[in-house]
């Protein structure tokens, strides 16, 4: 185990042998890392904290603090990370609180840039991208493989689509939709699907042909949102449109805050 001389670690944290510990980096008692994980120095890591295995974490990151919530008294809630992230200087990232269910979980794969902050209870897909000072309130959730561009505030309670591009400085107060582009460019708006993000991850051209149908219901016709969720009902009804329109239906049937449009 390389774990260097000014770094303080805590009686009871479970470090594997594999594991990097740089200098200056303090360890909570309660945090448990898996295989191969590196911390390249000044990293704090506190309460009840679990992060898998190959995960590399930069300077001045501060993982499993305390929550930015008034009501919070001490609870032991809990911060879950999974495998292979990147965690770039100066991220913070909180703990759960009771009334949130107890967890702030990132999933594994994911790029989190420059002081970005994840609030309390929010929950972090697998493959984002989270850019430069990202702000993302308390229980917020960001779905797989999206990409939150840098500076964008985002409101307690929102949801992020999976597949989703929001551009940088975008105010988020309601759901963005999955497979969208939203920017603060187009008056804060969706503004079309993400088609360089989805063809990278392997959309077919038919995959692409039916979003791209489900998205001119939604954005380019006369319709408004109920009437062109029906619409897209009855074209998945029909067999014309498959797993990806039903999702983005759901979405929008689901989304009790509202979707950006």
């Amino acid at each position: 185990m390389s774990i260097h001389p000014t770094a303080i670690v805590a009686e009871g944290a479970q470090i594997p042998v594999s594991c990097t510990v740089g200098p200056y980096c303090t360890i909570g008692a309660n945090v448990v890392l898996g295989e191969d994980c590196e911390l390249i120095s000044h990293v704090v890591l506190d309460g009840h904290l679990t992060m898998g295995s190959k995960n590399r974490v930069y300077p001045f990151a501060c993982l499993g603090v305390a929550p930015q919530d008034l009501k919070y008294a001490g609870e032991p809630t809990r911060l879950e990370i999974g495998d292979g992230n990147t965690i770039r200087e100066y991220v913070t990232i909180s703990r759960g609180t009771v009334g949130g269910g107890g967890v702030t979980s990132v999933g594994s794969g994911c790029l989190i840039m420059a002081y970005t902050h994840i609030g309390h209870d929010s929950s972090i897909g697998n493959g984002c991208i989270l850019a430069n000072s990202a702000t993302l309130a308390g229980h917020v959730i960001v779905e797989d493989y999206a990409v939150v561009g840098a500076l964008c505030p985002v409101h307690q309670f929102c949801r992020i689509g999976k597949y989703s591009y929001i551009g940088g400085g975008t105010t988020i107060t309601q759901n963005v939709l999955p497979y969208s582009l939203t920017s603060i460019e187009r008056n804060n708006h969706a503004y079309g699907l993400n088609k360089v993000g989805l063809e990278r991850r392997g959309f077919t051209p038919e995959q692409m042909k039916e979003l791209r149908a489900a998205y001119r219901l939604l954005l380019a016709s006369k319709m408004n949102t109920t009437q062109a969720l029906e619409a897209m009902r009855e074209t998945i009804a029909a067999g014309n449109a498959g797993e990806h329109v039903a999702y983005l239906a759901d979405f929008i049937a689901n989304s009790e805050r509202g979707v950006i449009k």
